[in-house]
């Protein structure tokens, strides 16, 4: 399963990266007010298709294809063909290719590709992840490295939190903890700097959908670390009526995690 997710996020990011690098793209706005370009199309229609092709039998949700679901199943593959299509827009690198099977709820596969930046995170068929060192060849899999979370110092945490998404609440909950370093990041590429021990702790207390965290979610699960709910700590699962998430906390088992 990861060699046909890895290949296909491979070319969905060829295609993305090609209107990245043109010198204008179209910017269309969806009905919930969010953007949308060419680019998440495009990758779209390639992973899509390839899925479709590899499990036929299995239900196949995509963003771009979210107001077609009237299917429910405890089992199947999530996609967001291109998270953080602001990064996307704004040029500023941060966007992924996201492709997750989810078991009874639980995100247990899962590939993140940020094609800006030559990073390539997969959970293996024994459900540990791997961080893929560039430059990769969509039919064979290069140089892999395992990757697990930090053992966290909780009196210098290192916190990453969303580019296009903060607000005072969550600078309010991030100031519960003693902070050594504070990066922002786009994307599920928060999930994979805390699957690699670059972060400790992520809490998202905003809007978010499935597509938008089940394959960073499995990366991060593989490498040791948790998802929670925001609101009781238990663990953040999947196939949820409208495929929305509460809010939640993305982190290493190490932190003492604060009540909201």
């Amino acid at each position: 399963m990861e060699t046909v997710f890895r290949e296909l996020a491979l070319k969905a990011g060829d295609k993305i990266m090609e209107i990245y690098d043109a010198d204008d793209f179209d910017v269309k706005v969806k009905s919930d007010d969010s953007p949308v370009t060419a680019a998440d199309e495009a990758a779209d229609a390639i992973i899509s298709e390839g899925l479709r092709a590899a499990f036929p039998d299995t239900l196949l949700i995509t963003e771009e294809q979210s107001g077609t679901h009237t299917q429910k199943a405890d089992t199947f593959i999530i996609v967001d063909p291109l998270d953080g299509t602001k990064e996307f827009i704004n040029r500023r690198g941060d966007f992924t290719v996201n492709i997750a099977y989810v078991e009874n709820g639980v995100p247990v596969r899962g590939v993140v590709y940020a094609p800006a930046k030559d990073r390539l995170f997969f959970t293996q068929a024994d459900g540990t992840t791997v961080e893929e060192a560039a430059p990769f060849a969509k039919e064979t899999i290069g140089e892999t490295t395992p990757i697990s979370v930090s053992n966290p110092d909780n009196s210098a945490l290192l916190v990453v939190a969303s580019k296009s998404h903060r607000d005072q609440a969550t600078d309010d909950y991030i100031g519960k903890y003693n902070v050594a370093d504070m990066k922002s990041a786009g994307s599920s590429l928060k999930f994979c700097l805390i699957a690699t021990g670059e972060a400790d702790i992520y809490p998202r207390v905003g809007r978010t959908m499935e597509w938008d965290t089940a394959a960073g979610h499995a990366v991060l699960n593989g490498a040791g670390g948790h998802v929670i709910r925001f609101d009781d700590h238990t663990p953040l699962t999947y196939g949820k009526p409208d495929y929305a998430n509460p809010f939640f906390i993305a982190y290493a088992p190490g932190v003492e995690l604060k009540k909201a």
